[in-house]
């Protein structure tokens, strides 16, 4: 029978790795906002441009910045959701893994309590009278 501490450990380990992939998965999320930043920043920049060839192209620029802005919030909203998972994850594991040293040191605390009992029990059975009778004088 497996002690409750070692349950945990398995419990931390599992929450542990729930924890790295809501991380990976914000970092993903973090990084597509990042490249969708740049394109803003282009479209932005051909929308100021002097050039005669960007200014005939101007209201498919306003409609595509509209399209990468709407895009943007919606990445801050599944980021910010993230954001959110890896926290309660975090939260959780680290529930977990003090439940975890909480049960080993109550483990560690039965053990030498056990031990300290064995050693009485042993003290007694080795001074009690083998006949089982008291000495009586």
């Amino acid at each position: 029978m497996k002690a409750r501490s070692e349950k945990l450990k398995r419990l931390v380990a599992v929450q542990r790795h729930l924890e790295r992939m809501a991380e990976s998965e914000l970092a993903e999320t973090a990084l597509q906002r990042e490249e969708l930043a740049g394109t803003i920043d282009v479209v932005v920049d051909a929308m100021g441009s002097g050039h005669p060839m960007h200014r005939m192209f101007s209201g498919h620029y306003a409609s595509h910045l509209g399209r990468l802005v709407q895009k943007d919030q919606m990445l801050l909203g599944i980021q910010q959701v993230h954001e959110a998972r890896m926290l309660k994850e975090r939260a959780k594991g680290d529930r977990l893994e003090e439940s975890m040293k909480d049960a080993r040191l109550a483990e560690e605390r039965e053990a030498a309590d056990n031990q300290i009992l064995d050693l009485i029990d042993q003290h007694v059975a080795g001074h009690a009278p083998v006949s089982g009778k008291v000495d009586r004088r």
